[in-house]
């Protein structure tokens, strides 16, 4: 693999998400001072934070729990693949949001850090990332239009 200088991606629409959850939470925590983040909030509120954001109510709560940089490893293993994430964003909204919630949630988030950090994350996403079907169709994606 050559190497390539690798430099951190700018994801506005990853950072408007996650800003907005945890502005909520930081909004809530200071009303509320407890740990349940929308402990102050009426069902209502939560709908419509939820809808605001644009992710099921239900799936809402562990996201707001993970924290603002929950989704940081998904742009790094996008520049990994060869797609870039701003791009990604831009032209498929809907996409890239999917992504941000399953890393927001993985479980194997070392795994991921340990396979980029050496560099063999593109060989090895199978294994252990919920976002492999997708990554995988997005990584072939970018293969054929590099052919073309």
């Amino acid at each position: 693999m050559p190497d390539r200088e690798v430099h951190k991606p700018y994801h506005p629409t990853v950072e408007i998400v996650l800003d907005a959850i945890a502005g909520w939470i930081n909004k809530f925590r200071d009303v509320s001072s407890l740990h349940n983040e929308f402990g102050q909030c009426s069902p209502e509120d939560v709908m419509q934070i939820a809808k605001d954001l644009g992710v099921p109510p239900g799936e809402l709560r562990g996201l707001a729990a993970k924290g603002p940089g929950a989704a940081d490893l998904l742009q790094k293993m996008l520049v990994a693949l060869g797609v870039d994430p701003r791009s990604l964003a831009k032209t498929d909204p809907a996409v890239m949001r999917d992504l941000q919630r399953l890393c927001i949630v993985c479980s194997q988030k070392e795994r991921c850090e340990h396979a980029l950090a050496d560099g063999t994350a593109a060989g090895h996403f199978h294994e252990f990332c919920p976002n492999a079907f997708t990554l995988d169709a997005l990584f072939k994606q970018k293969q054929q239009q590099n052919r073309h």
